[in-house]
């Protein structure tokens, strides 16, 4: 028997360039919610969510057709069904593909960033095995979904979504009368501080590091304006975590 002959007596070519449509479906799906993600420059973009879609097809493929060719020491054909669980496979792909989550997720006193990102590789890996079992429809569906969710929420924002991470460093003078505006100024504008740092040097300077979260309306350059128009700022920086 000659290899060409041995594969197209396990699947037909229809069903072969069914498979390759399933990949290509899947790895198309993957590639626009990773563009969404790529355009807010996040850490796992276009090309992790393609890998993990069509790596997610493929193993649902391999899952419910890679043992069609099971026999049993009499030579009867199992077809796949019988002795074989067909969702062995597949399952695997659903908390495997978590490293990768836990990878996305880092935390920086209290805040933490990457959830979304890691759970839209969770939820790619998801679309993937749905295009492998070849529910188009169900894969096409979620992913737009997704991307509407991920698009409508980005710009219409509310609650904890509405808030922006920043990282806040300044050395001043140590004036404890100006810590009552401080924070006067940080309530009357809803800047929280997550997480607080003071070091006093024997020169007379306190230096603050923080962490503090506010609204997107809010600029960190306001907050930089302010420190200078009431204090004696010696240094100062500030980061984005966004």
């Amino acid at each position: 028997m000659t290899l060409a002959t041995y594969l197209q007596s396990q699947f037909s070519t229809a069903q072969e360039l069914e498979f390759l449509l399933r990949l290509l479906a899947a790895g198309l799906c993957g590639a626009i919610i990773g563009l969404e993600r790529s355009r807010r420059l996040k850490e796992a973009g276009l090309r992790t969510h393609v890998i993990v879609c069509c790596t997610a097809a493929l193993m649902m493929i391999i899952s419910k057709y890679g043992f069609a060719d099971l026999r049993t020491v009499d030579g009867l054909d199992f077809s796949g069904v019988k002795g074989a669980d067909s969702a062995r496979i597949a399952a695997q792909v659903v908390s495997g593909v978590s490293f990768l989550g836990a990878g996305a997720i880092f935390k920086s006193g209290n805040t933490i960033k990457g959830l979304t990102t890691a759970a839209g590789i969770w939820a790619t890996s998801g679309i993937g095995l749905a295009l492998g079992a070849g529910m188009y429809v169900l894969g096409i569906a979620a992913t737009l979904i997704i991307i509407a969710f991920q698009t409508l929420m980005h710009r219409f924002t509310f609650g904890a979504e509405s808030m922006e991470a920043h990282y806040l460093s300044f050395t001043m003078s140590a004036d404890r009368s100006f810590r009552d505006v401080f924070n006067r100024y940080m309530a009357e504008n809803r800047i929280q501080v997550t997480d607080s740092d003071l070091t006093y040097t024997s020169d007379g300077l306190v230096t603050c590091n923080m962490i503090v979260k506010m609204p997107q309306t809010f600029s960190i350059y306001d907050v930089d304006q302010f420190l200078h128009e009431h204090c004696d700022i010696k240094k100062l920086s500030y980061s984005n975590f966004a």
